[in-house]
């Protein structure tokens, strides 16, 4: 597996939003297509802004800490018709769980709990070289976070 952290979130010309990843290394970045409220809960975690009330991955990142639960890592496992697939993986005690979850809520709950994201080796041909992502921070059509 093939550690990663989010690099930023961005919203496109079209309003369509997508979280890029990128490897610890910075030679390649993954762009995962995601919803606006995601975008929204990851830009916030990623800020430090904390919403009056909980948003839907703060509660379960609440719902973890009373459970005495922790989360271990969020694994990008796979992709099927330009669908991502992730796992999250939780311990409690000396039990191990392993959650099917969409990336974006997975990413969500990761930077929340400060848990590692690792991508499947594989995936490496749906990124792009690090170099060759320009992200234009100062025209109005895009917005990243």
């Amino acid at each position: 597996m093939l550690e990663m952290k989010v690099l930023r979130v961005v919203m496109g010309q079209s309003g369509d939003f997508s979280v890029f990843l990128n490897d610890t290394e910075e030679k390649m970045v993954l762009p995962i297509a995601i919803g606006p409220f995601e975008a929204q809960s990851i830009a916030l975690a990623l800020q430090g802004i904390t919403p009056p009330r909980p948003l839907t991955h703060d509660l379960i990142t609440s719902i973890c800490h009373a459970l005495d639960v922790t989360v271990e890592k969020i694994l990008i496992t796979d992709i099927s018709e330009g669908i991502f697939y992730a796992n999250i993986h939780m311990m409690r005690g000396d039990r191990i769980f392993v959650i099917d979850a969409r990336p974006s809520d997975a990413i969500a709950l990761a930077v929340r709990c400060n848990a590692p994201i690792y991508m499947a080796p594989r995936l490496v041909e749906f990124t792009y070289r690090y170099e060759d992502i320009v992200f234009s921070d100062q025209e109005d059509s895009e917005t990243s976070y």
